[in-house]
């Protein structure tokens, strides 16, 4: 795209309209490398919308360890000989605009021709060496802030299946999956938290249990505070769930604890798949307000929705509550 070619960044010593095969990239003295690479098909009709989604949902995992995005390449799928090259435009350019909104600079990136769209980054982000969150931080004690609500694989799976006003749908989808992860990236470099993630394909129950096997505690979740998208419980009612979401449910239940008579949609909605979800954060109770003041004035959500437990055998790895 000529678009493209004519971008410049003080971070790439090489040209980007250049045709070179690789980039070489200026790097800030003492800081260390975090690198993630994700890529998907579209879960919205419109493209850019869709390259929007998909540069957040790559760029996430930076966000999720305390990093700020630095570089950026394309990943790029495009069925080229059936479909309009406007749509592969579109994408890439909102693609492009994301990264520009996370503060990285586009360094190159790798296209083929395939059956099925797919499009994604790859992302070299920075971080303080001495200063990230992982799964491996939370501390009994700690409590669990989440920054986006949940029910967007619900959502797409509605789309895909004709359910409900589409245009609505969408736009609900863009809202929040669109959405960067920086906000919560900030408040784990000024707070110095140890434990966080991002909730993507595994949901919010698979990424907990995630961060608790890591951690060596247990976690308490409570079922009616996490925000779920009211549009989403609707549909899972009507048994509009991803095969991926059960496929989460099921292969996590010998570690989760259900209370009697949970509500299974609700339940449900604990794994469903998400694309470009929130952030969850491990706060301890002291650090609890301010991390929502700040979540909060930068326009995330900021709900309490568990805490973490000592390990003990006699509890679950995941208690949902």
């Amino acid at each position: 795209m000529a678009e493209f070619s004519a971008l410049r960044d003080e971070r790439l010593l090489t040209g980007a309209g250049d045709n070179e095969d690789a980039a070489v990239v200026r790097f800030p003295a003492g800081m260390a490398l975090v690198q993630t690479v994700d890529f998907l098909t579209p879960i919205v009709n419109n493209p850019f919308w869709f390259g929007q989604i998909a540069a957040a949902n790559s760029l996430s995992d930076v966000y999720a360890m305390g990093g700020e995005p630095y570089t950026a390449m394309n990943i790029v799928c495009f069925p080229i000989q059936k479909m309009d090259k406007e749509i592969l435009r579109q994408i890439l350019q909102g693609g492009l605009e994301k990264i520009k909104e996370a503060g990285a600079v586009l360094a190159g990136g790798h296209s083929v021709k395939d059956t099925e769209i797919k499009y994604g980054l790859s992302v070299t982000g920075i971080v303080d060496p001495a200063a990230f969150a992982s799964n491996r931080g939370l501390r009994p004690g700690d409590q669990l802030l989440l920054t986006k609500p949940i029910g967007t694989g619900i959502l797409s799976t509605a789309i895909k299946a004709g359910f409900g006003d589409s245009e609505k749908i969408e736009e609900l989808i863009y809202r929040w999956a669109s959405r960067l992860n920086r906000a919560g990236a900030e408040v784990i470099r000024a707070l110095g938290l140890k434990g966080a993630t991002d909730v993507t394909g595994f949901g919010l129950g698979g990424h907990v249990l995630e961060l608790a096997k890591a951690s060596g505690v247990s976690v308490e979740l409570w079922l009616d505070k996490i925000p779920c998208m009211p549009e989403a419980i609707e549909f899972a009612g009507m048994g509009l769930v991803p095969v991926g979401s059960a496929a989460n449910r099921n292969f996590c239940s010998s570690l989760v604890s259900l209370p009697a008579g949970a509500d299974p949609v609700l339940v449900d909605l604990v794994f469903d798949a998400q694309t470009s979800g929130g952030l969850v954060l491990s706060v301890p109770e002291e650090q609890l307000a301010q991390a929502r003041d700040m979540l909060l004035a930068a326009g995330d959500l900021a709900e309490h929705i568990g805490q973490v437990l000592p390990r003990d055998p006699s509890r679950a790895l995941l208690n949902i509550m």
